[in-house]
């Protein structure tokens, strides 16, 4: 591929959103502000499982990926998506009320584009997923 092709490439704009979060009222508030205020085009996941289901059809240029859930957690669920050939390149972006340095760390060693810290001001949100979009693909 040329330069300009990879340049072209990575000022793609970030349009499709995938939101894996157990939790139903930060997975509807995360919705709502990613598609009004961003809008993104938003696949919301109640679970890790149900978004390594939909992922592939769904094609997310990003997925936020809650930390702390039930059954698959943040990080086991970013091990099954990066053993699928269609996600296995897709930014990821952890969300979690675990803001202090070690576990920090810690999640940024997984490979991860960036973290967003809960609570998280949903005005903001959509910024917040571009910088760091920008940060990836700039």
């Amino acid at each position: 591929m040329t330069e300009g092709g990879d340049r072209e490439m990575s000022h793609r704009p970030l349009r499709r959103v995938m939101h894996v979060e157990d939790e139903d009222d930060i997975r509807t508030v995360t919705k709502l502000a990613l598609e009004s205020l961003g809008g993104f085009t938003v696949a919301s996941c109640e679970s890790g499982a149900a978004a390594v289901e939909k992922a592939v059809a769904f094609k997310p240029d990003i997925i936020i990926l809650d930390v702390m859930m039930p059954g698959m957690d943040g990080p086991e669920t970013l091990r099954a998506l990066r053993k699928l050939p269609e996600t296995a390149d897709t930014l990821v972006v952890f969300m979690t009320a675990k803001a202090q340095n070690p576990e920090i760390e810690k999640l940024k060693s997984l490979g991860i584009a960036g973290i967003i810290v809960k609570p998280f001001d949903s005005m903001t949100l959509s910024s917040q997923l571009l910088e760091i979009w920008e940060s990836q693909h700039g």
